[in-house]
């Protein structure tokens, strides 16, 4: 394709605007780490609400969504609307307990939770093992979606769309630190998101499609279907069953991990205050699960119309690199329709939204690596002014390296899966942690190497043509993980009283798992109802599931139940905002 002017014209200008804050607060992010990596713990709840979204929102999600669309129809995406549980849970049961914490890194709670030498051990491998081996994989997921549209749209072989984007993420995230990337996330979500309501209403006038009715009445019914076919099993399983029984408290995946971490954890942190870390998170929830999907799957199920098959597109657009040709490509090929000013508009909001997720997984990735391992082991006593030159040179190398991973991965599907063994049954360490006293730094030691080395293994055998998918894959790693780690908790000595009894005193869990603890405290009360915690996580759930549903079936022309599950989702509204106003400002 061949962009005009204009369309240029509109790229850079959005690219300046949302390098502003990076300029604005790059003094600032210079000051301290505490600055550079938790914007001085300042944070009101609305922008590190809108930023967790931003951030979940990148060029590998539109195309996500439209390869399971394409494969599997639209209830495909049931494996990763798993997540709203996780999500919920999060909100309900962990935000507050983090921002109780007041640290500056999540990593941080490991010698604060455990003692002795195995919590610096977790302390230092988590760092390595997420800041650098597990973040390098998920930006190259996406680097690898904007090199595909950035193909698709622009001509760009992989190489150039990896130095071009490459330059760009590392001048700003390194010049920014934490605030500036919050206040340009804002910038860019309003961008990513106007623009994919623009590529969904585009995709629907394209003559094959016929707007909404037709799309409606020339696609199959159980294209359109939100539920699988129970006539398929070995589907039902895969997409609906084991996402909703296992994956979404087993599986540890970036934005969505069980009870907080990595980002999330990082914004939560970030608030200034428990509510504001309590209600950002929940924003973050209802807005990335009910508000974002539908522009995404109308696009899609509309390329079933225009591109049926991939063939179609390699004849349309001759000049797409064949290795990159993916059904998770037909998203960037419905984007050539658009017409001039607004293509532009489309790829600065693309980039805008590549931005938001590549600069904070850096910023993010950076924090371990510089103060969870760099600072903790290696340069204790530096000034607060080398350990952020050193961020920002890490930074650069975790760019370069991230784009040599790149070249080694296929489609946004293979991606997502990697992420999902990776973190394959550690979920279920991270959400008891917290309530049972009895794990120790040896568990979460054995939860990670034994998830990974089965990932790696599954990998390696998949890259050969072993061809083992599924969910009983999926199933088979979490309970070895699960068993291994349990085994090796209560084999190993528990953490010794003193640091319980600390941690107890500062965050001050409920549940019947700190009895005992609790006591030795003093009796000291929980400082949550968990009951009401259990009521806002349902009602949330309800209220998230019945807007994304309701919305859908509005849209794909089916008035009544999509009536119903609005009311639903309007009830379940006002019963959690009474919820919310039971838990109080802290």
């Amino acid at each position: 394709m061949t962009l005009t002017t204009l369309d240029w014209s509109i790229v850079v200008g959005a690219l300046v605007v949302c390098f502003l804050p990076a300029l604005f607060f790059a003094q600032r992010a210079g000051r301290s780490t505490t600055e550079f990596f938790t914007s001085g713990r300042s944070a009101p709840w609305w922008l590190i609400g809108v930023s967790m979204v931003a951030t979940t929102f990148s060029t590998d999600t539109p195309n996500l969504v439209t390869g399971l669309v394409r494969n599997g129809g639209v209830s495909a995406n049931w494996i990763w609307w798993a997540f709203v549980l996780t999500g919920m849970t999060t909100v309900f049961f962990y935000a507050r307990l983090w921002r109780r914490l007041g640290l500056l890194t999540d990593l941080e709670f490991y010698e604060l939770r455990y003692a002795g030498r195995p919590a610096s051990w977790v302390r230092g491998f988590r760092a390595i093992y997420l800041g650098f081996v597990f973040n390098v994989a998920i930006m190259a997921a996406v680097n690898l979606a904007a090199a595909k549209i950035a193909n698709v749209l622009l001509g760009w072989p992989i190489g150039t769309t990896l130095v071009v984007c490459g330059v760009i993420n590392v001048i700003f995230a390194a010049t920014s630190g934490l605030w500036g990337v919050l206040v340009a996330d804002t910038l860019q979500f309003t961008l990513a998101l106007t623009g994919s309501i623009v590529a969904a209403w585009f995709a629907l006038q394209r003559p094959e499609v016929g707007g909404l009715g037709g799309l409606a009445a020339q696609i199959e019914p159980q294209t359109l279907a939100l539920l699988p076919d129970w006539d398929e099993p070995a589907t039902v399983l895969a997409v609906f069953v084991v996402p909703l029984a296992v994956q979404w408290w087993a599986a540890w995946y970036p934005g969505s991990e069980p009870g907080g971490g990595s980002y999330v954890a990082q914004r939560m942190l970030a608030a200034r205050s428990e509510a504001d870390a309590f209600h950002g998170t929940l924003l973050f929830n209802v807005a990335h699960y009910a508000l974002r999907p539908w522009p995404w799957i109308l696009v899609a199920l509309s390329s079933l119309l225009v591109f049926p098959d991939l063939a179609d597109i390699q004849r349309a657009l001759p000049h797409v690199d064949p290795s990159l040709l993916g059904d998770d490509m037909v998203y960037s090929a419905m984007l050539t329709f658009l017409p001039a000013g607004l293509l532009g508009a489309m790829i600065a909001g693309l980039l805008a939204a590549y931005v938001s997720t590549i600069s904070t997984h850096l910023n993010w990735g950076t924090s371990y690596l510089v103060h969870d391992f760099y600072r903790r082991f290696l340069r204790p006593d530096a000034s607060e002014r080398h350990y952020v030159l050193m961020g920002r040179l890490v930074t650069a190398a975790l760019m370069a390296l991230s784009g040599g991973v790149t070249l080694l991965l296929g489609t946004a599907q293979d991606a997502f899966n990697l992420m999902l063994s990776i973190g394959a049954g550690t979920g279920l360490l991270y959400l008891l942690r917290w309530f049972w006293w009895r794990i120790n730094a040896w568990s979460e030691i054995a939860a990670m190497v034994s998830s990974f080395v089965i990932a790696v293994v599954l990998f390696v055998a998949n890259r050969g043509g072993a061809g083992l998918d599924g969910p009983w894959v999926l199933v088979a790693s979490v309970a070895v993980t699960t068993v291994v780690w349990l085994a090796v908790t209560h084999l190993t000595p528990p953490v010794e009283r003193a640091t319980l009894q600390r941690f107890y005193r500062l965050v001050r869990p409920g549940g019947p798992g700190w009895r005992q603890v609790r006591l030795e405290c003093g009796g000291l009360a929980p400082a949550d109802d968990l009951g009401l915690a259990l009521d806002g996580c349902v009602t949330g759930c309800v209220f998230v599931y019945a807007a994304l549903f309701g919305t859908g079936l509005l849209l794909l022309g089916r008035p009544m139940p999509g009536m119903v599950l609005t009311t639903v989702a309007a009830v379940a509204a006002w019963r959690l905002g009474r919820i919310v106003r039971a838990q109080g400002p802290r």
